[in-house]
């Protein structure tokens, strides 16, 4: 069981290294599983390409990947003086659900980042948004601000208009900053996984854009299992660690949800499980303090679909006597009791070096920034040997961050 003490010091300068710009990939290949992966298995490092993922994973594994999709959420206004105002939205806040706020017919307020802050002041933006055979004025008008993110309220006058039609139509894809050019048609797709469908994310889960149907043909082939969890990412997956020491950093929070089904089948295949991307990750493991916290075989709870949340500190704070099993088995009753179908929770989960691993069995990762929550992930999973995987990766012409090449990362 999880033992890590939180106050144990971790200093974010060890978990640096040099990266080339010319070694950030700014496109993507052509043809997606053409890319290059990296295998890591008993402290082993071999390279393959992607297209051959499956003959380097475990028979009877289950494949978790999630199965979020980027929205079209960098927005543009201009005030009535010329001056250029971009809205970023975050996240929902009214309604708070991601389905419900996308389907909104009228009005909506959402967490944005706001850039040119200083020259919007109190003018309600507005702009017309065109679509085919309707049109709506579109406004913008900034309610409150907290730290360095705003409330902003979006309203328009078409009710038969979705706010998700709208982000479709007048929104930008957010690319990532570090690849230093603007959005461009092609990113509409290749900055999506095959297998995404649940719009929410302001990012990609990057490790699932190398999947294609002869990737998926082939993991059937080998009776692979697949399933899938969401997580939608948030802008906080780019934010560098700026704190010395982790334990001063503040983890971004994120929503997840996963279904009941999903959940057993888990539960059947503990030992076997391989996440796709640190966010299936995050997920999974973040299912276990969920489950740890919940009473054994509970009666109804007269609270609805309750919204759990994991703090970044949850697995370092106590000892958790409870195995997986039944962590799992805890999330089951509870949504058995109350007649629920999917688990919705909120997680703020940060994995670093020290940290027990209880669901996840390997992952197939991108490689990732200097100084990040992310490599600290991938340090506590390979036990500290990051650094030979990714001097492996340097020195034989792998392409990093988003657009780039892959790992497999495989526990003993």
């Amino acid at each position: 069981m999880p033992t890590t003490n939180e106050s144990t010091p971790i200093y974010i300068d060890e978990y640096n290294y040099t990266l080339p710009d010319e070694r950030i990939a700014k496109y993507p290949l052509i043809k997606r599983d053409s890319s290059k992966l990296l295998v890591y298995k008993n402290g082993k490092i071999s390279e393959s390409k992607f297209s051959s993922v499956a003959e380097y994973l475990p028979e009877n594994a289950l494949l978790v990947y999630n199965n979020t999709r980027v929205i079209q959420a960098r927005l543009e206004f201009h005030k009535s003086t010329g001056a250029r105002i971009e809205v970023f939205c975050l996240e929902p806040l009214t309604p708070a659900d991601y389905a419900q706020s996308l389907g909104a017919t009228t009005e909506c307020v959402w967490k944005c980042m706001v850039g040119n802050l200083k020259k919007w002041k109190d003018e309600v933006l507005s702009k017309v948004v065109k679509m085919t055979g309707k049109s709506t004025v579109f406004t913008a008008e900034l309610l409150q601000t907290e730290g360095n993110t705003h409330s902003v309220k979006f309203s328009w006058d078409n009710a038969d208009i979705h706010f998700a039609d709208i982000l479709e139509n007048a929104g930008e894809l957010p690319i990532p900053p570090y690849l230093h050019r603007k959005t461009e048609q092609s990113d509409l797709t290749s900055y999506q996984t095959v297998y995404s469908k649940i719009n929410g994310s302001v990012a990609a889960p990057t490790a699932g854009l190398h999947f294609t149907p002869e990737v998926f043909e082939s993991l059937k082939l080998k009776n692979i299992e697949i399933d899938e969890v969401t997580l939608h990412v948030g802008a906080g997956t780019f934010q560098p660690v700026k704190t010395r020491d982790i334990a001063e950093h503040h983890m971004h929070t994120e929503v997840i949800s996963v279904k009941r089904d999903t959940i057993v089948n888990i539960q059947k295949n503990l030992g076997n499980i391989i996440a796709v991307g640190t966010t299936s990750v995050r997920t999974l493991e973040s299912l276990y303090y969920i489950g740890s916290n919940l009473t054994p075989s509970p009666s109804p709870s007269g609270e609805g679909n309750k919204i759990f949340r994991v703090s970044q500190w949850d697995p370092y704070q106590q000892d958790f006597n409870i195995s997986a099993f039944d962590a799992l088995q805890n999330i089951l009753d509870y949504l058995d009791a109350n007649k629920l179908d999917v688990l919705h929770a909120e997680t703020q989960i940060l994995i670093k070096p020290g940290y027990q691993f209880l669901i996840v069995n390997g992952m197939i990762t991108n490689f990732h920034q200097p100084k990040s929550t992310l490599l600290l992930l991938v340090s506590a999973f390979v036990k500290g040997n990051w650094k030979s995987i990714y001097d492996y990766a340097l020195a034989n012409d792998f392409r990093f961050l988003s657009y780039g090449d892959s790992s497999l990362l495989l526990n003993d």
